[in-house]
């Protein structure tokens, strides 16, 4: 895992960032349900974060969450009672605003339940003629958010001033069939976890390269103790292997290269190993902080084979691996053995050192045709971003472990393409690069040979 500097305590104080508190509340399901001091800055001290596993619901509690009653106070201290038929001498009743736990629950179940609830799915695990392995159905984990008690939770989050709640969601194991007495054997029996994203908002090629990239791990195998490499299994990215052109990270600029959109992917991936508690081997965040990976510290970028996002099977069974995309998410499926008493909480995330994008960039080329423009690149905050994996065996709960991202601050950056005349130019060498001035205002960058770009794809 990447070395890091964590802020110090003082480093904290000055960030207003409050003392890290962790409590739990059993429901009815008998789910441990946590809610967390915020260890980040927020906009405002009354600002809500509800997360459940590795995504987030950012909530300002609402004006319609309260209500006006009226409570007993005798010379301004608000008193309780009991039943009683008159108040004592003294006692008068003033009008008070309250949270409404009723009103904050129907508000959760409007505003975040229907982005988790859904029905536990099927899926049947067979062979066909060719040995193949097949998936009929999929292994979808079915979600109810329990209301009544994150409105609860809430409440104690306001009064305590915790901003990270963790909402309560009661999960039903989807139904697995397995068919094949080989799979069987190796232990494949029963979902163990899902990764999942979502991709809305993609363009055609994007889409397109996600699903031919999925395609590729699915039916794999896993076995015991066997690093899963993202890279090796992918194989090439070309226009041989059906990738389009699509946006890919090219240093500073973002430019169409073939397989754009494949962080997708191995970000997926990622989620899912990251959830099942499995060591994580290899794993990098991207240079900045992209919107399909949302919220921050939950992405994997690669590219082969340089980059490349990795885990190990630390089950003793084998997993197999199935793929789905469907409704713009993208799924990867790990099915085995869960491993006996093993319970995974992830908490974040924690977000502190924001810079806000550098000024505008405009650069001239030759490149392209005089009065074309190429946008490079959007506007985007720097930051950087925590995560913690808490892993528990039984009664035992291990070390936490740190996943720590560090996103760079980008600039609007637009290239605009102009006709050069050698005589009106005169070029001056740098170290790493050739600038060809036009005038005292523009000029054209030309890295100089043997440069190297790193590349990471979007």
């Amino acid at each position: 895992m990447r070395k890091h500097q964590i802020p110090s305590t003082k480093r904290i104080s000055n960030l207003k960032l409050q003392s890290f508190l962790r409590f739990g509340i059993c429901n009815s399901f008998g789910i441990w349900c946590l809610v967390l001091g915020a260890f980040a800055p927020t906009a405002s001290a009354s600002d809500l974060t509800y997360q459940y596993h590795e995504q987030t619901y950012p909530l300002q509690p609402q004006i319609t969450w309260q209500e006006v009653i009226e409570v007993p106070t005798f010379h301004g201290r608000e008193l309780t009672f009991g039943e009683v038929d008159e108040m004592p001498q003294g006692v008068i009743m003033e009008r008070k605003t309250v949270w409404n736990p009723e009103k904050i629950a129907a508000s959760l179940e409007e505003l975040i339940a229907d982005k988790i609830n859904r029905e536990p799915g099927k899926v049947r695990i067979s062979r066909d003629v060719e040995g193949k392995i097949t998936f009929d159905g999929i292994g979808l984990t079915g979600k109810k958010l329990d209301a009544e008690l994150a409105a609860q939770m809430t409440l104690k989050a306001l009064e305590e001033g915790i901003s990270i709640i963790q909402l309560p969601v009661a999960e039903t194991d989807p139904e697995v069939i397995v068919d094949d007495e080989e799979l069987k054997k190796s232990g494949i029996k029963e979902l163990i976890t899902i990764g999942e994203s979502d991709y809305s908002g993609s363009p055609p090629n994007r889409i397109h390269n996600i699903g031919v990239g999925l395609s590729a791990f699915d039916g794999y195998i896993l076995k015991p103790d066997e690093e899963f490499s993202f890279n090796t299994l992918l194989g090439p990215v070309n226009d041989q292997n059906n990738y389009r052109e699509e946006l890919t990270i090219m240093g500073e600029k973002t430019l169409p290269a073939f397989g754009g959109g494949l962080c997708q992917v191995s970000t997926t991936a990622f989620r899912g190993a990251w959830l099942a508690g499995l060591p994580i081997t290899r794993r990098r965040n991207h240079s900045y902080a992209v919107r399909y990976y949302a919220p921050e510290g939950t992405d994997a970028t690669i590219f082969p084979p340089w980059t490349d996002f990795k885990f190990v099977n630390d089950t003793e069974h084998n997993i197999l691996i199935q793929t789905h995309t469907e409704e713009n998410k993208a799924y990867f499926f790990y099915y085995g053995t869960k491993p006996e008493d093993r319970s995974v909480e992830l908490v974040g995330p924690f977000i502190w050192d924001i810079k806000e994008p550098p000024e505008d960039r405009i650069e001239y080329t030759a490149d392209l045709a005089p009065g074309e423009t190429r946008v490079l690149g959007r506007r985007v905050p720097g930051m950087r971003a925590m995560w913690y994996r808490y892993i528990s065996d039984g009664d035992e709960e291990r070390e936490p472990e740190d996943f720590f991202s560090w996103y760079e601050s980008r600039p609007y950056f637009e290239e605009r393409g102009i006709d050069v005349m050698p005589s009106d130019i005169f070029r001056v060498p740098e170290k790493d690069e050739e600038v060809i001035k036009i005038s005292e205002e523009t000029k054209i960058t030309i890295p100089r040979r043997g440069v190297k770009i790193r590349i990471r794809r979007e």
